[in-house]
């Protein structure tokens, strides 16, 4: 983990049992940080849940919904995203199970480098993150055209199945 990876995880620890604090009038102690990478304006309390259009693979309605423990990862979701709005970073807390997305686990590569999650279960957003750098342009369009490649090849996500 690069030190600015470790300067947002501290600061966005702080900031999530800030905004709890204000939530619920206490603190929640975090066991791990999660982060969620979106195009959605949403606000601190608000519930992502599935059943919506997906932003990956098929676009059908999302059977699950990620979430990431690095920031790299949920940066990728927020630049990814289809939509119009800008990307956003939100500290997220499950409310139900997780586990790994298979896209980006075992099924795929060796272990959870990204350390991605999925649950069917709801994610309450409890801050976001407001200081974060993209990637550089040129890794945005390799990424969208290594996608893009991808779906005209007929491999789909582990995730649409």
């Amino acid at each position: 983990m690069g030190k600015l990876d470790k300067h947002f995880m501290e600061k966005s620890k702080r900031l999530a049992m800030k905004n709890e604090k204000e939530l619920h009038g206490r603190p929640t102690a975090f066991a791990q940080t999660y982060f969620h990478g979106t195009k959605a304006d949403l606000k601190i309390g608000d519930l992502i849940e599935a059943g919506f259009t997906s932003n990956f693979g098929e676009r059908v309605n999302a059977k699950y919904i990620f979430l990431s423990a690095t920031l790299d990862a949920a940066i990728w979701g927020a630049e990814l995203a289809y939509g119009k709005g800008e990307g956003r970073i939100y500290l997220v807390e499950p409310t139900g199970a997780i586990e790994d997305d298979p896209d980006l686990t075992d099924k795929k590569f060796p272990g959870n480098p990204t350390k991605s999650y999925r649950s069917k279960d709801p994610f309450r957003i409890v801050g976001e993150v407001v200081n974060w750098q993209g990637h550089a342009a040129d890794q945005v369009k390799a990424m969208k055209h290594g996608l893009a490649k991808l779906k005209r090849d007929g491999i789909r996500s582990l995730n649409d199945k």
